[in-house]
C-alpha cells in the first residue's frame, strides 16, 4: 500500500485506513513503525479518552467527540494520532438520504460545530465512496455542491487530516477497543464466524470459519517450504517478498535486474530468477486471497468469495509446481465444511472446483488463443496476451474459401515469473463455429538466429519431423483434402488438441461475432437492396398509420442499424451523414436496436472532447462537439455524457476563469456546449491563499 502510493502521488503517505477500520494494538503498532502518523477509526472503537495530564479516564460508551485528533499511546512506546469520524452525519449520509440535497447535506456538516467548544474543531465523515453516485444517484453532484458553498461563503475551512494534525497536535489521549471494526458490531467476528451480519435474514454464515481455517491450513503448510527454498535464491526471503511490489509495478528488465542485484543470494541464471519469481509471486496470492469482502457478504458463491479462492487455487497451482506435492486436494477436502446456502452450490468445495480452480490462464491456453487468432488476423512477430509476452519463431497462413490454416512455433514468456515455453501449433478453421488445432511443448532452446517472415519461410530451429509435419497439412490444405488435414492434426497432436471450447467465454464471442460477421455481410446487401426498392412505401405506410409487412421492416431497420454503426465505429464519424440515418429512421418509423449504439455514441462523443482539449480554441473543434450534441435530443437511445460533461467544464474553468476569456466568439461557443450538456455554469471564486483567514473555530 505505502508503495503503491509513493508511485502514483510521489510522496509517502502520512495516514492510511483500515479495512473495514479493523482495528488491534498490533495493527497500529505497524503503521507507526512504516511512518504512519494516523489513522481513521469508527466512534465506537473508542474505549476511553482523557486530556493530557489528567488522572481520570472518560469512557467512551455514550460516545467521543469527533471534532479533535487523539494520541494512542502503543507498548513498544511509539504513538499514533487517532481521528474518530462523526457517526451520526456519516449514517445519514449512507443511509438515510442526506444526498437528495446538497443544500441539506451543508446544513447538517455544520452542525458538527458547537460554539460550546474552545478548540478548532474538524467535522469528519467517513462514508463509502461509492455513496456518491452508485448507492445515491446524483450524490456526487450534492458532494460537490456542498464542499463548493461551504468555501464560497466561508462557512468554515476545508482542510485534511494530516494538515489539521500538523497545525493542531492531540492534546487528549484514547484507548481503542481492540479487535473492532466499522461494519461489524460484534467486532471482527464478520471475518470468522456467523455473527448475524448479514443481507438476507434467512441465511447462515457458518462458512466463514472453515473458509478462513482452509486458507489458514494452506499458507502454514506452503510458508515453511517457502522459506526453505527461498533461502537459496534470496538474501531474505520475507524482505524480498515485501519488496516485490517494486516488480508488480514496474515489470521491466530494470527494474529486475535490480530487484535481484540487492536481494539475490547469488549471481542467478534465468531459471534461478524464474524460480525465485514464482516462489515470490505464490506469496502474493498467499496474501491476496485474504482480501476482506470475500467473507462480508451472504454465501461461500458469492463473486467476492469466489475471487478469494481463485487466489488460493492459483497459489495452490503455484505451490505444487515449485514443491512437487499436491495442494489442491487437501484444500479442497477441508472447503467441503463450508456449506452453501444454495442447495445447487452444496459446500466450498463445489465451489472452488467448478468456479476457482483452473481460473488462472494457462500456457496452453494463450497458445491456443493466439492461434485462433492468426487465422483471421496477423499478429506480427512480437505480441502480448494476457500476462504473456509472444515471439513467432515460424508462421504460415493460408486461406481457401471459408477455410482457413494458421501453422507455426512461437516462444512465451511470463512476464511476471520470466517462465518461458515453446509451442508447435496448428489451427484449422473450417466455416461457423467449427474450429480445430492443436498444440505441443517443445524445449526452449536459446532463441539466436530465430526469424520468421510474412511469406511462411521456416525458421531456424525447426526440427526434421516440425518441417515434415508444416509441409504435409499445408499440402493438404492446398489441395482442399479436409479429411488428410483432421488425420494430420490428430496424428502429431493427439490429447493436446484443442478446439473453440479451450477459450475464455469471451473470447469465444468475438471469435464467434467475426464468423457470423463475415457470413452476415452477405445478408445485409440482400437486406440493404429490399428496403432500398421499399423505402417509399414505408414511409406510405407510416403516414397512413398502416403497419409495414413484417420482412421489408426488418431489412429497413437491419440496414439503418448497420449503417449508423459503421458510420460511429468510423475514425471522424460525420453528424450529418448520422442525422441522414436518424431522420430516415423516423420517416420509415423505424426504431433503432440500441444494444452497441450508446456505447459507440458516447466513445464518439468523448473522442471529439480530447480533440477540443487538444485545441482549445479551434473554433472547427469546438463546432464538431456542437454539432455532434445537437444530435443527442434525436437519438432513440440515452447516450452517457458525463466524462463529456466534467471535461468540458474543467476546459471552461481552466481556459476562461471566471468565464473572461479573451476572445468574445470563444466565449459563446462554449457558452453554447454547456448549454448542449445541460451544464449550468458559475464563476470559480478566486483561490485563497495559504495566509487566508479561516472560519471562527471550524474546519471542515
Amino acid at each position: 500500500g505505502l508503495a503503491d502510493f509513493e508511485r502514483r502521488f510521489g510522496r509517502r503517505p502520512e495516514g492510511m485506513w483500515l479495512p473495514e477500520t479493523a482495528v488491534d494494538l498490533e495493527s497500529l503498532e505497524a503503521l507507526a513503525a512504516n511512518g504512519l502518523q494516523f489513522t481513521v477509526l469508527a466512534p465506537r472503537q473508542a474505549r476511553r479518552v482523557r486530556r493530557f495530564g489528567e488522572r481520570c479516564w472518560h469512557d467512551c460508551a455514550l460516545g467521543v467527540d469527533p471534532t479533535r485528533a487523539y494520541r494512542v499511546w502503543l507498548p513498544s512506546g511509539r504513538t499514533l494520532a487517532v481521528f474518530f469520524y462523526d457517526g451520526p452525519i456519516s449514517l445519514a449520509v449512507a443511509f438515510e438520504g442526506l444526498l437528495s440535497s446538497g443544500e441539506t447535506l451543508v446544513s447538517r456538516l455544520l452542525s458538527g460545530f458547537s460554539q460550546a467548544r474552545e478548540w478548532p474543531q474538524l467535522v469528519n465523515i467517513a462514508t463509502d465512496g461509492e455513496t456518491y453516485g452508485h448507492h445515491h444517484r446524483f450524490g456526487d453532484m450534492a458532494l460537490s455542491y456542498a464542499l463548493q458553498a461551504i468555501e464560497d461563503r466561508k462557512l468554515a475551512r476545508l482542510s485534511n487530516y494530516a494538515e489539521y494534525l500538523a497545525k493542531h497536535p492531540p492534546t487528549w489521549e484514547a484507548e481503542i477497543a481492540e479487535n473492532t471494526s466499522w461494519s461489524c458490531v460484534h467486532g471482527i467476528e464478520r471475518w470468522r464466524s456467523d455473527c448475524g451480519c448479514r443481507s438476507k435474514a434467512e441465511w447462515k454464515q457458518a462458512w466463514r470459519g472453515p473458509l478462513r481455517e482452509a486458507l489458514d491450513k494452506l499458507r502454514d503448510e506452503v510458508n515453511p517450504l517457502f522459506e526453505a527454498k527461498a533461502s537459496k535464491l534470496l538474501r531474505d526471503p520475507w524482505e524480498a517478498r515485501d519488496a516485490y511490489i517494486e516488480l508488480i509495478l514496474d515489470g521491466s528488465r530494470k527494474t529486475a535486474d535490480a530487484f535481484f542485484e540487492r536481494r539475490a543470494a547469488d549471481r542467478l541464471d534465468e531459471a534461478g530468477r524464474s524460480l525465485a519469481l514464482k516462489l515470490l509471486e505464490l506469496q502474493r496470492q498467499l496474501m491476496l486471497m485474504y482480501t476482506s469482502c470475500g467473507w462480508f457478504f451472504d454465501d461461500i458463491s458469492g463473486l467476492e468469495t469466489v475471487q478469494v479462492l481463485q487466489y488460493a487455487a492459483r497459489a495452490a497451482e503455484l505451490a505444487e509446481e515449485i514443491f512437487e506435492r499436491p495442494f489442491h486436494e487437501g484444500l479442497a477436502e477441508r472447503l467441503s465444511a463450508a456449506k452453501s446456502n444454495l442447495p445447487e452450490r452444496r459446500d466450498g468445495r463445489l465451489v472452488y472446483e467448478k468456479l476457482a480452480r483452473g481460473a488462472a490462464v494457462p500456457p496452453r491456453a494463450v497458445c491456443a488463443q493466439y492461434a485462433l487468432d492468426c487465422l483471421f488476423d496477423d499478429l506480427g512477430e512480437k505480441a502480448d496476451l494476457y500476462s504473456y509476452s509472444i515471439e513467432r519463431e515460424a508462421f504460415k497462413r493460408m486461406q481457401a474459401g471459408g477455410a482457413r490454416l494458421a501453422v507455426g512455433r512461437l516462444r512465451m514468456r511470463s512476464r511476471r515469473t520470466l517462465q518461458s515455453h515453446r509451442w508447435v501449433f496448428a489451427a484449422l478453421h473450417l466455416g461457423d463455429h467449427n474450429f480445430h488445432g492443436g498444440m505441443t511443448e517443445v524445449p526452449c532452446a536459446p532463441a539466436a538466429g530465430l526469424s520468421a517472415d510474412t511469406a511462411g519461410t521456416n525458421a531456424a530451429g525447426a526440427s526434421r519431423e516440425e518441417n515434415d509435419f508444416r509441409d504435409d497439412l499445408c499440402g493438404c490444405f492446398d489441395r482442399a483434402d479436409i479429411s488428410g488435414c483432421m488425420l494430420l492434426l490428430g496424428r502429431r497432436f493427439g490429447a493436446e488438441g484443442f478446439d473453440l471450447g479451450l477459450l475464455f467465454k469471451d473470447e469465444q464471442r468475438k471469435i464467434i461475432s467475426r464468423v457470423i460477421g463475415s457470413a452476415l455481410s452477405g445478408a445485409v446487401s440482400a437486406y440493404r437492396q429490399l428496403y432500398a426498392n421499399h423505402a417509399s412505401v414505408l414511409r406510405f405506410l407510416k403516414n397512413q398509420g398502416l403497419p409495414a409487412p413484417k420482412a421489408v421492416h426488418m431489412a429497413a431497420e437491419l440496414t439503418l442499424h448497420t449503417d449508423l454503426r459503421l458510420e460511429l465505429e468510423r475514425p471522424d464519424p460525420s453528424p450529418g451523414r448520422i442525422a441522414e440515418f436518424l431522420e430516415e429512421a423516423d420517416r420509415g418509423g423505424i426504431r433503432m436496436e440500441a444494444d452497441e449504439l450508446p456505447g459507440l455514441f458516447r466513445a464518439f462523443l468523448e473522442r471529439l472532447t480530447g480533440k477540443l482539449l487538444a485545441a482549445r480554441e479551434d473554433p472547427a473543434a469546438i463546432e464538431s462537439l456542437a454539432a455532434a450534441l445537437r444530435l443527442l435530443p434525436k437519438l432513440p437511445f440515452a447516450v452517457d455524457v458525463w466524462k463529456v460533461q466534467n471535461s468540458v467544464v474543467h476546459l471552461i474553468h481552466d481556459r476562461h476563469p471566471g468565464h473572461a476569456p479573451g476572445i468574445e466568439p470563444a466565449k459563446q461557443r462554449y457558452a453554447e456546449l454547456a448549454g448542449l450538456l445541460n451544464l449550468r455554469l458559475e464563476p470559480l471564486p478566486a483561490i485563497k491563499s495559504e495566509a487566508a483567514p479561516e472560519a471562527s473555530r471550524g474546519a471542515a
